[in-house]
């Protein structure tokens, strides 16, 4: 028996009562201000466009039963623009100048709380408190190792079109081209087994050092081979809110050491379901007729992340249950809340590939 209760509902035919596309645009020259809180602090009206949309959106995306789905992709959109900057681009240097602006964190602290007190609806946190952490944690590594195929991944498997499978790419890229960035935010500081885990997962998804070998590497192989862009966020466009919320949530969890069990619990989530949900892809991808190099980054995990789920579970997780006693189920926590963020995502960009797959044919 899982924690799941009742999924908040989400209307994608809610009445915009503001202009969400312009308000974004406002916040995106915000965030090229030169010295945005001194320009704040002389100029408060600056902002106030900007503010008044952000209130409006959060009241319209987490305090009503039926949300607005444009209200979420506001806020979500918002919210990676802001977390991005805590990760390197090798870009113009002067996009960072607001890097560490209070005003920026003021926002993102006000779009992450409610947002997470929302997501949280979902989540019985009582029932995992009184739950042996270790067995559930087993319970559900074995379940997500080697699940039956949902409708959604036989969709992909056995429906999705070349056009489909682009958009597939082209989602997945937004996280695909950056891979494991959030993980290395967490493995400074005391050394100990568990970090030395860690780190070594690290570089095996860093390719040991070696950028043929880099899994980033793989997912832009894969890109130029079906003939798409490689650069980084180039179909930032077509991402649904409910994949800007997988990763946005990545960050929330990494970024804050009082949520790194839960971060562990997220990690092991991933490092379990990749095999099964890649092999999907790979499948698809094959009975497409793309050559290796088009289905190459899916291949690469799901033979690497069979060992590194393993790793997560016996060398990661199962030792922080007896550090952090009275806390452990937290990883719990973070491994359903994974879970439930990765389904809803998946279905999202399935949707998603149905929309185009559609509009290629009309």
């Amino acid at each position: 028996m899982h924690s799941m209760s009742v999924v908040p509902q989400v209307s994608s035919h809610t009445v915009t009562k503001v202009n969400y596309c312009e308000a974004e645009d406002d916040f995106t020259r915000l965030l090229q201000c030169d010295d945005l809180d001194l320009k704040i602090a002389t100029t408060p009206k600056y902002v106030e466009l900007f503010e008044n949309t952000l209130s409006f959106a959060i009241s319209d995306a987490y305090k009503k039963d039926i949300a607005s789905s444009a209200a979420h992709l506001f806020l979500h959109r918002v919210l990676y623009k802001i977390n991005r900057l805590k990760i390197f681009w090798y870009d113009d240097l002067e996009n960072y100048v607001n890097e560490n602006s209070a005003f920026l964190f003021s926002i993102r602290k006000k779009i992450d709380s409610t947002w997470q007190d929302w997501e949280a609806r979902t989540i019985d946190v009582n029932f995992l408190k009184q739950g042996d952490v270790e067995a559930a944690l087993r319970k559900r590594v074995a379940e997500d190792l080697d699940p039956e195929p949902s409708p959604t991944e036989l969709f992909f498997r056995s429906e999705m079109s070349s056009i489909g499978y682009r958009r597939l790419l082209a989602i997945s890229s937004l996280d695909g081209l950056v891979e494991a960035s959030q993980l290395s935010r967490v493995i400074g500081g005391v050394g100990n087994e568990v970090q030395a885990m860690l780190t070594k997962i690290l570089l095996e998804e860093y390719g040991g050092g070696k950028l043929a070998r880099k899994h980033t590497s793989f997912f832009s192989t894969m890109l130029k081979a079906v003939g798409m862009s490689v650069k980084p966020e180039a179909y930032f466009e077509v991402v649904p809110w409910e994949v800007l919320a997988n990763i946005n949530h990545s960050f929330t969890v990494c970024e804050s050491k009082r949520n790194f069990l839960r971060y562990i619990g997220s990690l092991l989530y991933f490092e379990t379901s990749v095999p099964a949900a890649f092999q999907n892809y790979k499948i698809a991808g094959e009975r497409l007729g793309f050559g290796y190099e088009a289905i190459g980054y899916w291949d690469v995990h799901i033979k690497e992340d069979i060992r590194h789920g393993q790793w997560m579970l016996n060398d990661v997780a199962i030792p922080l249950i007896d550090c952090y006693k009275n806390l452990a189920w937290e990883i719990v926590l973070g491994y359903d809340q994974q879970r439930f963020l990765s389904t809803r995502a998946s279905q999202a960009v399935a949707l998603s590939v149905g929309q185009a797959e559609q509009a290629e044919s009309d």
